[in-house]
């Protein structure tokens, strides 16, 4: 309808050919004079709006495929869910506690009612909700059809505890358009590995990532639980302790199925070096991954408990070393990266290692980069030095409906971002089509990185 519509008003400008403007014709090319060597302003404005109508329709109907979320799969448990849960994520949190005379101590005690209940009241009634972490709330809110404007937290607690949870799974997958979410699974989370020992029946729509971070940051308390679990491992990175790590990662991986390895790392992780972190990844992780095929997903960055007495809302961030980074893509070439960065100074350098390095794929903007001053730099950045080889964004979400704002808030600004990059090309000559745009479209939002996760043939 887009096409014929565009198709009309062309001709009836006297700027219209006979072939269909979507697959044969440029987005948003309009055969007409030019004005010193360039477009004349009418026309590009045109153009301009051409491109922006078709990348609205194209990126609201895209599915996403969601790289990295710590949702669950509903028959494994412990999927955390509506209202409450909405409000005392660890971003509300952080946030609350700029206001709240509460010591966190016992504010953390308090039932998880009461909790949201103070959150409620700090962020969105005692203060305007402008932050991005409020906004989301209110954008799920709003893409479920509720009022938030009236303000009745009880009431927006009861509709959502009034579904069955497989069905609001499915409603809300749908309103966010997301096709398939990547889980983040841990064989020492106590809980998750009895369900995986016991067995279940999976949906297919969430799929398993393999989390390994105790293994290589607390290597003295994972050989500890390794030992508990029957494997022979030592404190020491012996040749059999080794092996022995590798049969327990190839153990988990088969009862996952996982589709990755990942693990999430402080800013001063370096590589090669003697660390215990270090030796299981050159020693363990990348020959594991490399006889699977598997890329190994590296999120760097993170300072943990930079305030203990704030639990998880309690992390920082730093700037990571990427020398490592390059050591290791370098190093391994036979082995497949997928990272994201946490701060902001590391961007630009992450995205000059991609260029270099055809095993590295780069990911998402990952926690304290997800707002969207941040996600539109980022993304144009990105384009701008890898074209079209990297995934936009994944939700990272804890919570269930944060995959809605998260997705929401990251399509408009990938429309604003792309029409402005077919824009530029429009003013060179280069018509892209209606199929070229969904193509790109479809890579930046999972399709490239599924298949980056493939192994070579």
């Amino acid at each position: 309808m887009w096409g014929n519509a565009f198709t009309a008003c062309a001709r009836a400008s006297g700027t219209g050919r006979d072939s269909d403007p979507g697959e044969k014709r440029g987005v948003g090319a309009v055969s007409s004079p030019t004005f010193n060597g360039m477009n004349p302003p009418a026309a590009s404005g045109f153009r301009r709006t051409a491109i922006t109508a078709l990348l609205e329709r194209v990126v609201a109907t895209t599915p996403v495929i969601d790289i990295h979320t710590h949702l669950y799969d509903p028959l494994l448990g412990g999927l955390l869910w509506g209202m409450d849960d909405l409000l005392i994520y660890h971003y509300l949190a952080a946030e609350a506690f700029r206001y709240l005379e509460e010591p966190p101590e016992e504010f953390f005690t308090r039932p998880k009612t009461e909790q949201a209940d103070r959150i409620w009241h700090e962020l969105f009634l005692a203060h305007s909700p402008v932050s991005e972490a409020c906004q989301g709330v209110l954008t799920t809110l709003h893409r479920f059809g509720l009022d938030p404007h009236v303000r009745d937290l009880p009431a927006l607690r009861a509709w959502f505890a009034q579904w069955p949870l497989e069905t609001h799974v499915s409603r809300t997958l749908e309103i966010a358009n997301v096709a398939k979410v990547y889980m983040t699974n841990s064989p020492f989370d106590d809980a998750e590995r009895a369900v995986w020992e016991k067995g279940f029946l999976r949906d297919e729509r969430f799929v398993a990532a393999l989390r390994i971070d105790p293994l290589l940051v607390d290597w003295p308390g994972a050989a500890r639980r390794l030992s508990d679990w029957g494997y022979n491992v030592g404190e020491g990175l012996s040749a059999s302790t080794c092996g022995e790590v590798r049969r327990f990662l190839a153990d988990w991986t088969r009862r996952l199925d996982a589709r990755y390895v990942m693990v999430s790392l402080p800013p001063d992780f370096a590589f090669p070096a003697s660390s215990d972190t270090a030796q299981l990844i050159e020693r363990v992780v990348l020959p594991h991954c490399q006889e699977l095929g598997l890329p190994l997903a590296l999120m760097l960055g993170v300072r943990r408990a930079v305030n203990p007495r704030l639990q998880l809302a309690g992390d920082g961030v730093g700037r990571s070393d990427l020398s490592a980074l390059a050591r290791l893509c370098e190093g391994f070439p036979q082995n497949r990266f997928a990272v994201t960065v946490l701060s902001r100074e590391n961007q630009h350098e992450l995205c000059v290692l991609a260029r270099k390095f055809r095993n590295l794929h780069v990911f998402g903007c990952w926690w304290f980069t997800n707002v969207p001053v941040l996600i539109e730099e980022i993304t144009r950045l990105r384009l701008e030095l890898l074209g079209l080889s990297f995934t936009v964004q994944h939700s990272d979400a804890r919570v269930l409906e944060q995959i809605i704002y998260k997705f929401d808030h990251t399509r408009r600004i990938l429309v604003k971002v792309l029409a402005d990059r077919y824009a530029e090309l429009a003013a060179t000559g280069w018509e892209t089509t209606e199929a070229e745009v969904r193509r790109d479209v479809r890579e930046l939002l999972g399709g490239g990185f599924e298949r980056f996760c493939q192994p070579a043939a």
